[in-house]
């Protein structure tokens, strides 16, 4: 059997199962779906969305790109965002990113990694704003960590400057931006203390979150 035979195997196998489970699942996934949360993560293999938090497809909208970010130039991302706030009428955004991000470890060391470079510079970003706070520690690893969660504390401080989400707020529509970073070595989820439901909440998260990091 070659590997992509096996894969048709394997979800033919994961569809009976769910079948066996619930013998309507399909059916009413196909009508329509709900999904509560929007996920913005890294597109790592090693960082699947539904499986990290235990929900079933069809509750999670997911957005994945190199290193989690969001760019407002990036009509990608923007109309995924869009889609899902304005039509999906989601709940809650979360920004995922995780320990040991290859493209966070790329722009930390400076190594070139090809075309994907140039979207890497919104990480070089990150690192040049917060250089002073990240050359605290002579760590590598510490280095790695503390720029893997600054990047998403920025990544989830643009999200909440869109068009799209301040819109949202300003008519009133129930929805809150979350930060969070994935533990590959443990396999947790940690939250970052930047989750902010309003523009003026979006600031002070913001401030509390880099104010949170361990030094």
């Amino acid at each position: 059997m070659s590997k992509i035979e096996e894969l048709f195997k394997n979800n033919r196998e994961w569809a009976q199962d769910l079948s066996a489970k619930d013998p309507k699942f399909f059916e009413d996934l196909a009508v329509q779906q709900r999904p509560e949360y929007l996920w913005i993560g890294c597109s790592d293999s090693r960082v699947p969305a539904e499986e990290l938090v235990g929900l079933a497809p069809g509750n999670i909208f997911v957005h994945r790109n190199v290193a989690n970010v969001i760019v407002h130039t990036d009509f990608n991302s923007l109309s995924v965002i869009q889609f899902a706030v304005d039509v999906l009428k989601i709940k809650h955004i979360i920004v995922c990113g995780h320990y040991g991000c290859g493209g966070v470890r790329a722009t930390l060391k400076g190594d070139r990694v090809g075309l994907a470079d140039n979207w890497l510079r919104h990480v070089d970003d990150v690192l040049q704003k917060h250089r002073s706070l990240l050359d605290r520690s002579d760590d590598e690893t510490n280095r790695l960590n503390h720029l893997c969660e600054l990047n998403v504390i920025e990544q989830v401080s643009n999200v909440c400057k869109t068009t799209v989400i301040r819109d949202a707020w300003d008519r009133g529509q129930s929805l809150s931006v979350h930060g969070w970073i994935y533990g590959m070595s443990d396999g947790l989820l940690r939250d970052l203390n930047a989750s902010a439901s309003s523009t003026e909440e979006a600031r002070s998260s913001y401030l509390r979150a880099i104010a949170s990091l361990p030094e």
